[in-house]
């Protein structure tokens, strides 16, 4: 769906029931465990995470030309279900082996508290029949034939984040006029916030690059699998120095031209992310 660019075109049945319910609220506290550096004050979903890098920073809202975000940010939320413990793929079968063939199984419904997580959660328990991830990506954007289907697309997802983000205090609410319409925008008011998360992503890709995608925090490795999706990747390099960024975009190029199929068998608990890779690769 997008391609890297360079510069020049620039995540006993009470007892169990408990034991279930303690895993999920573990996997929802510790989810920026992983990475030292992430806010301890301010958590940000996946989601977020892409729309803000996606935003620009005085304007308040994201490049007109962009038509990759929307899919991208129901990447993201599949993603953060899957690191939140809510679904996962099913298992690999001799008929199903990969990963755009195995459907998404719910493996709970206890609310993430999450709006958009939510009501994601809902669509998917209330379906007759599973469905893969690439289904769901076009499900969740609304881009499907089947009328009876279209009860699952989310609608207003860049306004519904990016008003979870102004009640963080990373971003303001504002109205500008566009000549014929009026547009409600939100500019960046926490700098700092989007500053460290651009930070963050740099620095996997240099100072500390493992070259291994398996030892890099795996909500790191599908911010950058989404930022790609979501065509905003330019956005964390831009203002790198020529070399580095050169560095920075081989990098993740490389990173990001591996095969899903074989990198999703050397790690549980990023299948998800692999098989969200794999759905854009595919459209």
């Amino acid at each position: 769906m997008t391609t890297l660019t360079h510069r020049g075109r620039r995540a006993e049945a009470g007892r169990s029931l408990d034991k279930k319910l303690g895993s999920e609220e573990d996997a929802d506290r510790d989810l920026n465990d992983d990475d030292p550096d992430d806010s301890k004050d301010i958590r940000l979903t996946l989601m977020e995470e892409v729309l803000l890098l996606g935003l620009k920073d005085k304007e308040g809202y994201t490049s007109f030309w962009n038509d990759c975000i929307s899919s991208g940010l129901r990447g993201g939320i599949l993603i953060e279900l899957a690191l939140r413990g809510r679904i996962r793929l099913e298992p690999l079968s001799i008929r199903k082996k990969r990963l755009l063939e195995r459907k998404v199984l719910l493996t709970s419904d206890v609310p993430t508290g999450d709006v958009l997580l939510d009501e994601t959660l809902r669509h998917i328990k209330a379906t007759e029949s599973s469905e893969t991830v690439q289904t769901w990506i076009e499900l969740l954007t609304g881009e499907t034939w089947n009328p009876f289907k279209l009860q699952y697309q989310l609608r207003n997802v860049r306004e519904r984040i990016a008003k979870a983000l102004v009640e963080k205090g990373i971003l303001t609410t504002e109205k500008q006029n566009f000549l014929l319409f009026d547009m409600t925008t939100h500019p960046v008011s926490n700098a700092t916030e989007k500053q460290r998360l651009v930070k963050k992503l740099q620095e996997s890709m240099l100072e500390r690059w493992v070259n291994d995608p398996h030892r890099m925090d795996r909500r790191t490795l599908a911010l950058l699998v989404l930022a790609h999706s979501s065509d905003v990747l330019e956005n964390v390099f831009a203002s790198l120095a020529d070399d580095k960024y050169d560095v920075a975009m081989n990098r993740t190029k490389d990173l990001l031209d591996m095969d899903p199929e074989v990198e999703a068998t050397k790690a549980r608990g990023a299948e998800m992310i692999w098989a969200v890779l794999a759905a854009f690769n595919k459209s």
